[in-house]
């Protein structure tokens, strides 16, 4: 794995070893990326189910500010520290060891909300319907911000979210499907 653009282009991250994430490839990477920045002038992310931390990362590498990486098992928390301190971005992340929807509350009650939630949890495991109800009323999603389900392309996700409206929708080789919610009213940009 290795990040594709900005700031540590190239350089390579460890992914988590063992079959319980499924990185996203470097090819689908690049392409979401191209739909949402590819570049950013600062911001803040949330990468709920973050893995490696990849996302994160390469979001950070393309100029985001800061980031939360949050993700339940330890072998990946581990994994995105290694990634962490190899890019020497610390000072740039906060990384948790937590539930998804238990992570959720706790950044509600800080009152943060983000530029770009990545939503990338274990295919057919989560319920994205509950998800989205869970971060729509929270209300931690800046207005034009986004949030990126990447999720199997037979899963069907609701597009009825008050305040969101589905942005982009791309299928990867019938394996892989992203589909973009944006907070605010459709621009039909």
């Amino acid at each position: 794995m290795r990040i594709i653009a900005g700031d540590f282009k190239g350089n390579r991250i460890q992914p988590v070893p063992n079959q319980l994430t499924r990185p996203t490839g470097d090819k689908i990477k690049e392409s979401l990326f191209q739909m949402i920045g590819p570049f950013f002038d600062g911001g803040i992310c949330l990468d709920l189910f973050a893995g490696s931390g990849a996302l994160a990362i390469e979001a950070i590498s393309r100029g985001m500010n800061q980031a939360i990486l949050v993700d339940k098992q330890p072998k990946a928390v581990s994994i995105i520290h290694q990634n962490v301190d190899h890019l020497h971005i610390k000072d740039r992340v906060e990384i948790y060891r937590n539930d998804a929807f238990r992570a959720l509350k706790a950044i509600q009650k800080r009152e943060l909300q983000f530029d770009t939630i990545f939503l990338d949890p274990p295919y057919h495991k989560m319920s994205y319907d509950k998800l989205l109800q869970s971060i729509t009323s929270a209300d931690i999603v800046k207005n034009n911000g986004l949030i990126i389900c990447e999720h199997d392309p037979n899963t069907i996700i609701d597009d009825e979210y008050k305040g969101y409206y589905i942005w982009k929708n791309e299928v990867y080789n019938n394996t892989t499907a992203i589909t973009i919610f944006k907070k605010g009213v459709e621009d039909n940009d």
